[in-house]
């Protein structure tokens, strides 16, 4: 073997990482991005709010369906050709929800986009998993869980400023700009990193192994509480509490941007202490206390409610790396797209039910209630996690 193979783990590890980020924040700024001009969709369209709810979970209904084909792909292709060919064809969909004309139409396109886009998660995913060492994988799956909220908070910014200085439609374009880039700088920089594991049925460990299918279930309620608070975090300050788009959108983005850093000193810690599953426990409780404390001061003033939202949106956003590892070393490296791929399956699940099912409860009952429910939801994810938790060493 030559010595340049040899030092590449060293020194093209942290390339990997930053291509890995690159892709992924570009495909989470449409997730977490159209909530940002919910508002300006809602009176485009002249949606209802449980319409709204569709929308916000559209890019959803179509990543269900691919996210574990996609890990698979990975695992057998490698993770370079998938990233490039998912961002490119969520560019090309983006595009086409740009131009759509009614509210079923916006619905499927964005849909599409969800399903070509959502190889990036395992892809990117596996890619980081393979090049970093168990001591320092916390840390860096953890920066590369920044790249969601990272994402998200770029698009809150960015999205309002086009949709009010030039249309709606030049809001997607951005995104698929952003899509198209993904692409590039995945086929140009992302490489794999050779395996010493016996070759296994890609699908044989990871969908009978018992531990990935309760972090996948347990991961099912942390996303439910974190996509009802971020997903209606712009309307709920415009709509019921009055304040601008820009202003809501901007408390967004630093919500999001506040996630994302904790998410890699979360991550950083597991690594120290050689815990994954106890602290995402802790991170269940705090949640609930956030959220539960935010339902209650929803009538505040809004020096209030919003440094509330902003603290229990932080806690909501801050698990996704720990859940992430803990999936990914329970499957093993050369398994670790397709469990990848199986628990974003299941958060996508989450995702489509969380917006939905927050807007209804809104519109059939009140705004505190849907937060009380998004409260005790990661409570089940604590219970659930109970017999994985770790004991130090």
């Amino acid at each position: 073997m030559s010595s340049t193979r040899a030092l590449r783990p060293r020194s093209y590890r942290w390339t990997i990482l930053s291509a890995g980020v690159f892709a992924q924040a570009a495909n989470s700024a449409i997730l977490l991005g159209l909530p940002a001009i919910a508002p300006e969709i809602r009176q485009a369209f002249a949606l209802t709010l449980p319409q709204v709810g569709v929308v916000l979970a559209a890019v959803n209904f179509g990543a269900v369906a691919t996210l574990l084909a996609w890990g698979i792909v990975a695992d057998r292709i490698g993770e370079r050709a998938v990233i490039a060919l998912c961002q490119t064809g969520a560019g090309g969909a983006l595009l086409w929800a740009a131009y759509s004309s009614s509210f079923a139409e916006l619905v499927v396109a964005l849909s599409v986009t969800g399903g070509l886009g959502a190889g990036v998660n395992a892809a990117s995913g596996r890619a980081v998993m393979s090049w970093f060492a168990p001591d320092e994988r916390g840390f860096a799956l953890g920066i590369r869980q920044m790249a969601v909220p990272l994402g998200g908070a770029v698009a809150a910014l960015a999205l309002p400023a086009l949709t009010e200085h030039i249309s709606l439609h030049s809001a997607f374009d951005g995104l698929a700009l952003a899509s198209f880039a993904a692409a590039v700088v995945g086929a140009l920089f992302i490489r794999t990193e050779p395996q010493e594991e016996e070759e296994h049925s890609v699908l044989a460990s990871p969908l009978r192994d018992r531990r990935v299918w309760r972090i996948c279930t347990a991961s099912v309620f942390y996303v439910t509480a974190q996509l009802s608070l971020i997903g209606f975090f712009v309307l709920f300050l415009h709509d019921r509490r009055g304040l601008s788009t820009g202003v809501a959108a901007g408390a967004l983005a630093a919500t999001q941007v506040l996630g994302g850093v904790v998410r890699i000193v979360v991550g950083r810690l597991s690594d120290r202490l050689r815990l994954r599953i106890v602290l995402l426990r802790w991170i269940a409780l705090g949640i609930a206390v956030t959220v539960g404390l935010t339902a209650l001061l929803l009538d505040a003033s809004v020096w209030i409610v919003v440094p509330s939202l902003v603290a229990a949106g932080t806690f909501a956003l801050s698990w996704n790396g720990l859940s992430f590892t803990a999936t990914a070393e329970a499957a093993g490296r050369a398994r670790s797209g397709a469990a990848l791929g199986l628990q974003q399956t299941f958060l996508s699940a989450g995702a489509i039910v969380a917006p939905i099912g927050f807007a209804a409860v809104v519109h059939q009952g009140s705004w505190r209630l849907a937060f009380v429910l998004a409260a005790a939801s990661p409570l089940i994810g604590y219970a659930l996690l109970s017999p994985l938790a770790e004991r130090r060493p």
